[in-house]
């Protein structure tokens, strides 16, 4: 029987394809979502994982669920016996977090404490935890390897992730029965090759182009300028991108980019593919869904 992996706010943009992922390599994911950062398809589930069943030939189950209910996570771990949680729900904009600070400590801080909690009580120790460079605060160095002293963050959405990256070294420095693994996005971008899902932001967007990198760092080791991320999608597309050059959004650092070698190193990983290609895609997925998932819903 698949082993079943939890996976929270599985309905996002680099959610839907890490489900699409695990539903390949043989797991039986389940998917908790609030909509938050999801639209909405027909019935219950969101379009962006209505396409990965399409995609994969294989069904997944989906709950609507708020990881601030404590009732709610309870009654699923009851229900399901999990190997492992992936944990990406959370509140996640920059800008916002400078505005609204307190959400996002309520929803990411609070939220992964009760998600911890069941997972103790369950028996379940096995943890992916979605985190971000932003851990790093305003670089001493780059690229950023893993060794890079974290604090220091220049925003609320930072410091949250650096809250809970540290909660989860004191879990498993307390019990050494946990096994946990901090993955520290950078600028995640790209599409899948199909053009069926990719990142649908709502309102105003948050990423400059929606790349991996963690603690493994997942990228190429190549810092790149808005300038060329701008320049490599008219490339893409085709088409000139107007712009204005502008101060720095509130919150973020001058520069962060990866570096990947620990990955090479004790996993054997290395990015395949370049800015071409990541704009490639996205441009596909542009053009496929020009209203992102929620023509469909």
């Amino acid at each position: 029987m698949a082993e079943k992996v939890l996976v929270t706010g599985g309905a996002g943009y680099i959610g839907s394809h890490t489900v699409l992922e695990l539903l390949e390599a043989g797991y039986s994911p389940v998917v908790i979502d609030n909509f938050h950062n999801a639209i909405r398809g027909a019935g219950s589930m969101p379009e962006s994982l209505r396409r990965v069943q399409e995609l994969t030939g294989r069904s997944l189950e989906f709950e609507e669920m708020d990881i601030l209910d404590q009732a709610a996570l309870e009654s699923l771990f009851k229900k399901h016996s999990f190997t492992a949680v992936i944990h990406f729900a959370g509140l996640k904009a920059v800008g916002e977090s400078v505005q609204k600070p307190l959400d996002y400590y309520r929803v990411n801080l609070t939220g992964t404490i009760q998600l911890l909690e069941i997972m103790r009580a369950h028996g379940v120790k096995n943890l992916v935890f979605s985190s971000s460079a932003t851990v790093y605060g305003n670089p001493q160095y780059l690229p950023l390897d893993e060794a890079h002293p974290t604090g220091g963050c220049t925003n609320p959405y930072g410091k949250s992730k650096f809250f809970i990256e540290e909660m989860i070294r004191d879990l498993c420095q307390a019990d050494k029965t946990w096994n946990a693994v901090l993955l520290r996005y950078f600028n995640p971008t790209g599409a899948h090759a199909s053009g069926c899902i990719g990142e649908d932001p709502q309102g105003i967007p948050n990423n400059l182009m929606p790349y991996v990198s963690q603690i493994y760092n997942l990228g190429t080791g190549t810092g790149y300028s808005v300038l060329q991320m701008v320049q490599a999608m008219e490339k893409a597309s085709g088409r000139k991108i107007p712009y204005k050059v502008v101060a720095r959004r509130e919150g973020d650092v001058a520069a962060c980019y990866a570096n990947p070698s620990l990955a090479l190193q004790e996993l054997g990983w290395t990015a395949a593919l370049g800015l071409d290609r990541m704009c490639e895609d996205l441009w596909r997925w542009q053009k496929q869904n020009p209203s992102g998932f929620g023509a469909q819903a």
